[in-house]
């Protein structure tokens, strides 16, 4: 079936992008995001999407080829604008003995060499990534946690290439508009993983993503894409009627047989344990959205001591790959949104044949619209 038949799939986010269905799929960090998953979308209409966050520019060329090779549908590759802060001189041999002392017990506790906890991996620049992702050209980049410069947007532009922005209050999304990306990701607080609040701290960009999507919608003039707390028809019917151009769905694909999760991660996303989640620093050293675990709890204490990112991404990384590999759940980062409850394991394709059946219910085959009073968007639509 084509978005013909659909008259809420033939908006502007997908005509901006070549979609049939304006449903993303969240790009997921950290060896979540699979080929697998983001062409099974791609190739069902939507965008598939990987977060390249970790990867060397050798490496994200090579990624680009592959999914090249694995669908002749856009899709789209994510990169993490950094902090000023993070561009910092490493810390001193003190301070860094602190934040590895930290962990030293949790290491002990499982059997890991203290020694990696020393001297980490250096993490990949920015730099050398989004000059790799340009070269490379994939159809859509998308950034989370800042803009880049504007080089890197001209360049873009120059190529072809289409490039959204994520935004966690509508002034961030404004700023997106004003650099000139094509279009932006209203994040609720609802949205698990990492919160990519660039303007102001986390706890002052906490806005859910229903009360967030209509206020950036009647913001900004770009295409706007919902994201959090988003994993049926109903949710993205939901966002259409707010104003919304299209959702980007995180937790409900991370459940997907093709994702990169590990069966631990699969496991707690189906348990009872998902109907709660926290906002904490342990794993990484920026406040993400995950199921509590013994680590985030036993963390909790030292919240406000813990290494900064990417450091502390960098030092925990040993222990949450033994624990993984052990089966180990209370020491594993198990990045969740608010509407883990709602998912269910299957494959990424069928998941969203259900999601456009359900947008189709839910709407009851009516378009919403993007002409609603009030919302200033200055383009006519």
């Amino acid at each position: 079936m084509t978005n013909g038949k659909r008259p809420w799939a033939r908006g502007r986010l997908a005509g901006l992008l070549g979609l049939e269905v304006p449903i993303v799929q969240g790009p997921f960090g950290g060896g979540l995001s699979s080929v697998a998953l983001a062409s099974a979308v791609s190739e069902g209409g939507g965008l598939g999407s990987y977060g390249g966050h970790i990867l060397t520019p050798d490496g994200i060329g090579e990624l680009v080829g592959e999914l090249r090779k694995a669908t002749a549908r856009p899709f789209a590759v994510n990169l993490w604008v950094p902090h000023p802060d993070e561009a910092a001189a490493p810390p001193d041999r003190d301070r860094m003995a602190r934040y590895a002392g930290l962990l030293r017990p949790w290491f002990e506790e499982l059997g890991l060499p203290t020694a990696q906890l020393e001297e980490p991996p250096p993490a990949p620049e920015f730099a050398q990534q989004i000059d790799a992702l340009l070269a490379a050209e994939p159809p859509v980049i998308s950034f989370v946690m800042g803009i880049p410069e504007a080089r890197v947007l001209d360049e873009a532009r120059r190529r072809g290439i289409r490039t959204v922005g994520t935004a966690t209050t509508v002034e961030e999304a404004l700023a997106i508009e004003a650099a000139g990306m094509d279009a932006v990701v209203a994040s609720g607080s609802d949205a698990g993983g990492h919160r990519g609040s660039f303007l102001r701290p986390v706890n002052e960009s906490l806005v859910g993503t229903f009360s967030l999507v209509p206020q950036v919608a009647q913001a900004v003039s770009i295409p706007v894409v919902a994201a959090g707390g988003i994993a049926d028809g109903r949710g993205i019917a939901a966002a259409l009627t707010l104003g919304a151009d299209g959702v980007q769905i995180g937790t409900g694909f991370l459940a997907t047989e093709e994702s990169g999760a590990s069966a631990i991660h699969r496991a707690a996303l189906q348990g009872p344990g998902a109907h709660t989640t926290v906002l904490t620093r342990a794993f990484s050293g920026r406040l993400a959205r995950a199921i509590p675990n013994r680590f985030t709890r036993e963390a909790l204490a030292y919240e406000n001591e813990l290494a900064p990112y990417p450091l502390q991404y960098t030092l925990t990384r040993p222990l949450r790959t033994a624990a993984a590999e052990r089966g180990l759940a209370e020491y594993v980062n198990l990045w969740s949104g608010q509407a883990a409850a709602l998912t269910r394991p299957r494959g990424a394709r069928d998941y969203l044949d259900e999601l456009i059946a359900g947008t189709e219910t839910a709407l009851g085959h009516r378009a919403p619209g993007r002409d609603q009073p009030g919302r200033g968007c200055g383009d006519g639509n």
